[in-house]
């Protein structure tokens, strides 16, 4: 197929936090070494900050870095938390941790409640100020390689095609968009990621991935009831010690709150919903109490990346590097990624224009980006994901109260400068932990009363889905026998639980029992890609455009 060709000198795919701080360093080393580069940014959501979805609080470390007059520009970074607090819950009572007993880094003095899709808002403008040209709604659906099995861009999707895959009257073939260097920000469980892995073979000597399923709901509440400043967490009910996890609360703005909800998907029961987990946590006494007289505003869910260090890939390709958390940069017990994915960026941007310097004369291909990693490892952000390397894989192997007992001693002998010689590593991908439905307890969820708690549908309904109906499934099935002879025979379709927007149904008639695919209501969490226990779902760019466009979150 012909198709138009844009040049660049860096590609970077995604404007999420990494992506956009490797394109502000990026345009900052051009204009101190008084160069000219191009930088074009691609993101598959409708806006910039569309699909950015965290909780969030953000620890400004690297932004200090990037943008040190950032208050002066107005960034979204308006409310500092003032207090923490760590709660332990039954069904029906909380007890709070001493703030002494908790570990030094677990500490949020000096960080910010925010909505990461307005701080990256902000970023994108100020990378538009630097000369950075950012396409938001174009999906990167493939990657392109040279004859030499060198990346030198990507071939972003057809527009117009139809359910079967036809072309329509509207249809447009994707371009190709070509950089010496392309940077992969595309955040967790990213499809281009899992190709460039399975091309070069770049996961060898990692563990696998791991991750959790984060739900959030932003609320307006009374102002009695608000403490703006505050940020909560807490572990136990509603999920049991074989479930990790737990929730997150944060005061912030006028009268906002976000609550949410992490699951870790490594979990064991195929009867268990994440999504009604959630809904149940906010029928707690306190919970009710808290949101009592309040209106829900919005709602989302999204993977994260938990596996650590030890889940990292080689982080470098011949042409280009992962960045934030298409390699993952949670630090789990901080439950925060968004300042090491930014430095990554600013880390690899300072590779790529170093590279880009040094390339030869003659024309050659530039070299990997081996300086790259080498920084990553003597950053900050090493030292921030060592100090809790262990604390994941304790929490797979001793359940959430071995594991967080035995993960805050090792927080503490790292802060007493004890750090132990050794590195878990994690044992199994989170798909293989899921056991048969027959060896599992049944979980019964009580009906959502329609003022704490909702069903799928109401919930995404505040999603702002934008999605045509007759464009081409993204969501693959590699194996069309599979959803029915496997997972719904051994499993009980756990795809109709996991999945936090009702997107697959067991629909069975006189005739058939198959599975449904209702790939209108999807949000772009990519839990089907990363919980389907015979990983026969594969999780595609829809047409671009598509998903959610997330408000405030």
């Amino acid at each position: 197929m012909q198709r138009d060709v844009m040049n660049y000198d860096v590609l970077i795919v995604g404007a999420g936090p990494s992506g956009l701080a490797a394109a502000i360093r990026l345009k900052q080393l051009a204009n101190e070494a008084g160069k000219e580069l191009s930088v074009c940014v691609l993101e598959k959501g409708a806006p910039v900050g569309a699909h950015i979805f965290s909780g969030a609080v953000i620890d400004p470390i690297a932004l200090n870095e990037l943008i040190p007059d950032w208050k002066s520009k107005g960034a979204p970074l308006n409310t500092p938390v003032t207090e923490d607090q760590f709660l332990i819950l039954s069904e029906s009572k909380s007890w709070a941790i001493p703030h002494k007993l908790m570990p030094p880094l677990m500490n949020n003095k000096g960080n910010y409640i925010v909505s990461l899709g307005d701080v990256c808002v902000w970023l994108g403008q100020q990378a538009e100020e630097l000369g950075v040209e950012i396409y938001a709604g174009f999906a990167a659906q493939e990657m392109l390689y040279d004859d030499q099995n060198q990346v030198i861009g990507i071939i972003t999707g057809d527009m117009g095609r139809d359910s079967t895959g036809q072309t329509t009257s509207q249809f447009s073939p994707g371009i190709e968009i070509r950089a010496p260097f392309t940077l992969i920000a595309e955040g967790a469980r990213g499809s281009l990621t899992r190709e460039l892995e399975e091309h070069y073979g770049l996961r060898k000597n990692a563990s696998p991935q791991k991750y959790g399923l984060g739900l959030k709901e932003v609320w307006r509440i009374p102002a009695e009831q608000h403490k703006k400043g505050l940020v909560q967490h807490s572990l136990g009910w509603p999920l049991n010690n074989e479930t990790g996890g737990g929730s997150f609360i944060y005061h912030y703005g006028e009268q906002f709150v976000s609550i949410g909800f992490v699951v870790h998907l490594d979990y064991a029961n195929p009867h268990l919903s994440p999504f009604e987990e959630f809904q149940r946590f906010k029928t707690h006494p306190e919970i009710k109490a808290l949101l009592k007289d309040g209106k829900r505003l919005s709602y989302g869910a999204r993977a994260i990346s938990e596996g650590g260090l030890q889940s990292w890939p080689v982080m470098i390709f011949p042409g280009g590097a992962f960045i934030g958390c298409s390699a993952g940069m949670v630090n789990v017990p901080r439950i925060k990624g968004s300042h090491n994915a930014m430095k990554s960026g600013m880390l690899a941007a300072e590779a790529v224009f170093e590279a880009l310097n040094n390339k030869m004369d003659d024309g050659g291909t530039p070299n990997l980006l081996q300086n790259y990693p080498i920084a990553l490892k003597t950053s900050w952000v090493w030292k921030d994901l060592n100090a809790v390397r262990n604390v994941k894989p304790l929490l797979s192997r001793f359940g959430s109260w071995g594991g967080t007992i035995l993960g805050g001693f090792e927080m503490w002998l790292t802060a007493f400068g004890l750090n132990l010689p050794w590195t878990l590593q994690h044992k199994q991908a989170d798909h293989e932990c899921t056991k048969p439905a027959a060896l599992m307890p049944k979980v019964n969820y009580p009906k959502p009363d329609g003022v704490y708690s909702f069903d799928r549908l109401n919930s995404i309904s505040l999603c702002n889905i934008a999605h045509e109906a007759n464009q081409l499934c993204h969501l693959n099935l590699v194996d069309k026998v599979t959803p029915i002879k496997i997972n719904l025979a051994i499993y009980d379709a756990p795809e109709q639980r996991y999945c936090p927007a009702g997107v697959y149904e067991i629909v069975k008639n006189q005739e058939e029992t198959y599975l449904q695919i209702n790939a209108q209501n999807c949000i772009h969490c990519k839990t089907c890609d990363i919980k389907d226990p015979t990983q026969n779902i594969v999780w595609m760019p829809p047409e671009a455009g598509s998903g959610p466009t997330y408000s405030g979150m």
